[in-house]
């Protein structure tokens, strides 16, 4: 049985866990001998038959993601950082993969460069050489400069694939990386990545769906969309606001409650979504959605999101309200426009089959 080695690191939402987890999953369930290696704070995850190993745990600063620190906000000193490298080659000699997986890098997590360059190193001089795979998103950050783009395709040279997990009939990965010309020879598309449970049940019909994901930036947009509620057409719906703490409640209508399981049948039966556009969320609103209103989370650096959602606006798939016009007023204008548009169901579907995909892919590299 081939073993994979698969390192993911999630810093500010949950977001990277979650597709890892589904590709993990997958893989495992495909035939492979997974191990996820996660270096981000301890999650609950279904993992089917893969392994898991949690790496001494650290996150972003803050909302900047250009510092780490460890979970108690503490800097990484060069022992800590000593030591969690030392744990990752242990653990990568122990395993003697056949695959080594490393999620968003080089395209992003360049903070983790004192543990990811002596990772590839190790995998380069091992004998036989794993097959060395980059998992990437649809979009990654368009603000990079162009050193940082060649120092990307630098490190390429010692990856022998780059799996997008996107459709480029949605958004294509030139479109926020400059340099694709160089690496599309080396590159698939395998779909997006995403869970496809059955979305049964009559949980949400006709309500409207508000969401934050699991990271720790969605308060404004539940304000907003709790002060936009009596300006819109739907103020007589029921509003579900999913990211609140603590348990479920109702406030002045509206039902403020944590993140659901059942996630995808509230879409699938809710009149609108109202989300940030973080690749799962997005994903899903695809898979599910009828029609949705993305208010993306971004900086002048962070500009994924923001791509993502415009990119997908510029289609007709969503409508889009930038985040720095973010209020009552706004958010409520932005509703009215997308329950004026046309369904996301009325555009042709668009391939959410990546985890398998991805499977596939690697057991044919293998062969």
């Amino acid at each position: 049985m081939s073993r994979v080695f698969f390192h993911v690191q999630h810093l500010l939402g949950i977001g990277h866990i979650r597709r890892a987890a589904v590709l993990a999953r997958t893989l495992a369930a495909s035939g492979f001998d997974v191990l996820l290696v996660s270096g981000g704070a301890p999650l609950k995850l279904d993992l089917g038959r893969a392994r898991f190993h949690q790496l001494p745990p650290v996150r972003a600063r803050d909302e900047g993601l250009r510092e780490l620190s460890r979970l108690d906000g503490a800097p990484l000193d060069e022992s800590f950082k000593s030591g969690r490298v030392r744990a990752l080659l242990e653990l990568f000699g122990a395993e003697q993969p056949d695959v080594l997986i490393t999620e968003q890098f080089p395209f992003g997590r360049t903070q983790l460069r004192f543990e990811l360059l002596p990772l590839l190193q190790a995998a380069r001089e091992r004998k036989p050489k794993p097959l060395i795979v980059s998992s990437v998103r649809d979009v990654v950050r368009r603000s990079v400069s162009p050193q940082r783009v060649q120092e990307t395709l630098e490190l390429l040279q010692s990856f022998d694939t780059i799996l997008i997990h996107g459709d480029p009939k949605v958004i294509g990965f030139e479109r926020s990386f400059a340099a694709w010309d160089a690496i599309r020879d080396r590159a698939v598309y395998t779909g997006y990545v995403a869970d496809l449970a059955r979305a049964d049940g009559a949980a949400g019909r006709d309500e409207v769906i508000v969401s934050v994901g699991g990271g720790a930036v969605g308060a404004p947009l539940i304000e907003a969309a709790a002060a936009a509620r009596a300006k819109t057409a739907l103020a007589a719906r029921t509003w579900r606001l999913l990211g609140g703490a603590g348990e479920a409640r109702a406030v002045n209508g509206m039902m403020v409650e944590p993140a659901r399981s059942d996630f995808p049948t509230l879409l699938r039966n809710a009149t609108l979504s109202i989300s940030r556009a973080g690749y799962n969320t997005v994903v899903e609103t695809l898979a599910w959605a009828d029609r949705a209103v993305l208010v993306p989370f971004g900086t002048a650096r962070e500009t994924e999101q923001t791509d993502r959602a415009t990119w997908l606006a510029e289609r007709g798939l969503v409508t889009c309200l930038p985040v720095e016009a973010l209020a009552p007023d706004t958010l409520a204008s932005a509703i009215d426009r997308a329950l004026q548009g046309p369904s996301i169901r009325s555009f042709a579907p668009c391939d959410l089959n990546g985890a398998a995909t991805t499977a596939a892919l690697l057991h044919q590299r293998l062969a």
